[in-house]
């Protein structure tokens, strides 16, 4: 059986790594702090589309399937469609 690290095994780190340490996780808070601005930035264009109208959960699908690409939404409704039609659904793409 192999042994993982001994406990406390870095305890004492050297001033370079401690330095090289902060600088990772001060990128990545940084990183972070941009994404939360980000997320804060796209919900609040959510809701000027949904203040003019728009529906935005239907968006959001949007965006996915955009992410998809047009060929693998095809196929992905296209088993939609045959699953429905198994399940005695009448079909949405008719």
């Amino acid at each position: 059986m192999t042994e993982g690290a001994a406990i406390g095994h870095n305890n004492a780190i050297s001033k370079e790594a401690a330095t090289r340490l902060k600088s990772y996780i001060d990128r990545i808070e940084n990183l972070e702090a941009e994404k939360k601005g980000l997320s804060d930035d796209i919900k609040d264009i959510k809701a000027e589309a949904k203040s003019a109208g728009f529906d935005v959960k239907a968006m959001n699908d949007a965006l996915k399937m955009r992410k998809k690409g047009a060929e693998e939404v095809l196929t992905h409704t296209m088993v939609v469609e045959t699953y429905c039609r198994a399940l005695g659904m009448s079909s949405y793409l008719e």
